[in-house]
């Protein structure tokens, strides 16, 4: 039986986000990946073996040499911040009492999220719909687009659904991010869109397995919906910033210019702190910007 002591710390880690800290398979992947790129960099750097304990001893100098070798990789800005942040996770995790090394991340400019209108959510979700290759798929997808939409649900927490969410009430229980549950209300259009898509799928619907099923019975992947998505959009002169997320994005700014608690909104998102939800407050301003431009015979 293999020790735990003999385990490359990147998988130690890993395990701690999973079990631990309740980070989702994507999220601790990813982490992971980071965490094994760093340790293999400073084996070169410092042509010895990389353990725990040595990892304690990383200093800004060589996290400044880890990111000019990832800059050379081509990694951009953005992407490199968020790496920046993965590896000060994993220095810390590697030992507490070490003194972390402090390195400025480059600046990213937050980009605000593109809504789309009302009309223009229910044409992409009905363009999808049409297209696909049986009537049962069409329904499903519908389906998944309106939760998006209707519910302001992320692609990943649709998918997660099971049958345990039938008989629909108005409201329904939503895993989001490290397995924080909420209850999300749900509008009759998006509850008749499950409803129809349930009487028609061809697969038994068994407890504990997904709900929304692929052509051929497994789970659903996101990628199959955004790549019906990317083919919709371009038939409706939509955006490239047209994606699955930005009906969620649509969702919050809606509700937002319709007068809604930020707070509230905060609830319904499933963010962990008030800063995630800010950001639909200049998503609208940009809005009401918009339309004084294209209105008034001044601007």
């Amino acid at each position: 039986m293999t020790s735990p002591d003999t385990l490359p710390p990147s998988m130690l880690w890993a395990t701690h986000l999973a079990r631990d800290r309740m980070r989702s398979v994507h999220t601790v992947r990813a982490y992971r990946a980071v965490a094994e790129r760093l340790t293999a960099f400073l084996v070169g750097h410092w042509a010895g073996a990389v353990d725990r304990a040595a990892l304690g001893r990383t200093s800004t100098a060589d996290l400044r040499a880890y990111l000019a070798y990832r800059r050379g990789q081509g990694l951009g800005n953005a992407s490199a911040a968020r790496e920046l942040s993965a590896v000060r996770g994993f220095l810390a995790w590697a030992n507490a009492d070490a003194e972390p090394p402090r390195l400025k991340g480059p600046r990213v400019q937050r980009g605000v999220p593109r809504p789309i209108s009302p009309a223009e959510a229910v044409a992409l979700a009905g363009e999808v719909a049409d297209d696909a290759a049986e009537p049962w798929i069409g329904a499903r997808d519908w389906a998944v687009l309106m939760l998006l939409y209707g519910a302001g649900l992320q692609i990943g927490e649709a998918l997660l659904l099971t049958p345990a969410i039938l008989p629909l009430g108005e409201t329904l229980s939503v895993t989001g991010k490290r397995a924080k549950t909420r209850i999300v209300p749900l509008l009759p259009q998006v509850r008749t869109a499950i409803e129809a898509y349930v009487a028609s799928c061809p697969w038994a619907l068994v407890p504990g397995e997904p709900l929304f099923r692929g052509a051929k019975g497994g789970p659903l992947a996101p990628a199959i919906v955004r790549r019906a998505v990317r083919g919709a959009r371009g038939r409706l002169g939509l955006g490239e910033r047209t994606t699955p997320h930005a009906l969620r994005h649509s969702f919050a700014t809606h509700l937002l210019g319709r007068g809604a608690d930020l707070r509230a909104l905060q609830e319904l998102l499933g963010h962990a702190s008030l800063s995630s939800t800010q950001i639909y407050t200049q998503v609208d301003a940009a809005h009401l910007m918009d339309v004084y431009r294209n209105a008034h015979p001044r601007a």
